[in-house]
């Protein structure tokens, strides 16, 4: 068992608490990471890349929260994996009050004719199993400690109206909505709150896959709001649904989209018009994206029918 770390009294929204962040070392999940250091909390950083997670630590050390900061290499669909990266919360820091579930791949991509039910279940393991793991351990941990807690989940707009994603990830992003207000039913005796947030378009490299420039173009012809969407707009719900501010917040699901929803009719006629680089959109493709993972996307060209 690891030393728990000596730890300094810092100040801020979250002084004092401790958090796990899946997902934790790109995108939403560092941008989460750094603002809750900030914010005084001490994070573990759960993420299967290794060299992202790396680079998030360095980061922290940046802003004068090392002694709070630490990575665990975690596949979130390994139960195993995830009971480790809770109890390492409570190895290094003495407890858990957050546990943000927002690990995420592109997952299944193409036609539901032609997807490959391997990559199917390796997108629900990633997408709706991992946040199942989280609530279950974190849960656990909270209950025992009998202090209440807040678990938070990453879902998507996707979840919420179909064809703003592919057929995959949307279908797991609705269950992870219906799932928080499952958990958020089971778990409000015991003071633990459970809520999702809702991306909407986030230049993260997930969405814009190297290719951000596109991506901006796109957004501006979707999104009513005049700017884009950065994995900071993120962390600043999640901190909020973290801090003690939300006590009377749980089973909800918080958009932040900029707008998108609110203008869903035109954002799904876009949809039916992809960029020329949107490949997830294509029904001439299939295969299985692994977003920022470190494992190589896989994606093939279907041979034409004729």
């Amino acid at each position: 068992m690891a030393a728990k770390r000596a730890r300094s009294k810092p100040e801020g929204r979250l002084a004092g608490k401790v958090a796990v962040i899946t997902g934790g070392a790109s995108g939403m999940g560092r941008a989460t990471a750094l603002r809750f250091l900030a914010e005084g909390a001490s994070v573990v950083i759960a993420d299967m890349n290794e060299g992202t997670g790396k680079e998030t630590l360095e980061a922290a050390a940046k802003l004068g929260a090392m002694s709070r900061a630490a990575f665990v290499r975690t596949n979130v669909a390994d139960e195993d994996d995830v009971a480790a990266a809770v109890e390492r919360a409570a190895e290094d820091f003495g407890r858990i009050d957050c546990m943000f579930n927002n690990a995420g791949i592109g997952g299944a991509l193409g036609s539901l004719l032609e997807l490959d039910v391997e990559d199917w279940d390796a997108t629900c393991a990633v997408l709706l199993r991992g946040v199942f793991l989280g609530i279950k351990h974190a849960g656990r941990a909270m209950k025992q400690a009998g202090r209440g807690g807040s678990i938070v989940s990453t879902a998507s707009i996707a979840g919420l109206a179909g064809g703003a994603g592919p057929a995959c990830y949307s279908a797991c992003k609705a269950g992870v909505i219906n799932l928080t207000r499952a958990a958020a039913l089971e778990l409000a005796p015991l003071r633990i709150r459970v809520n999702a947030i809702c991306p909407g378009g986030i230049l993260t490299p997930l969405l814009h896959r190297g290719h951000e420039d596109a991506a901006k173009q796109r957004l501006d012809k979707l999104q009513p709001w005049p700017a884009h969407g950065r994995g900071e707009h993120i962390a600043n719900a999640a901190l909020f649904l973290a801090s003690d501010e939300s006590e009377f917040i749980t089973g909800e699901a918080l958009v932040v989209d900029g707008g998108l929803m609110a203008a869903s009719p035109a954002y799904s006629g876009m949809r039916r018009e992809p960029a020329s680089d949107d490949i997830a959109s294509h029904f001439d493709f299939v295969g299985l994206d692994w977003g920022s993972t470190g494992k190589a996307s896989v994606v093939r060209k279907l041979a034409p029918k004729g």
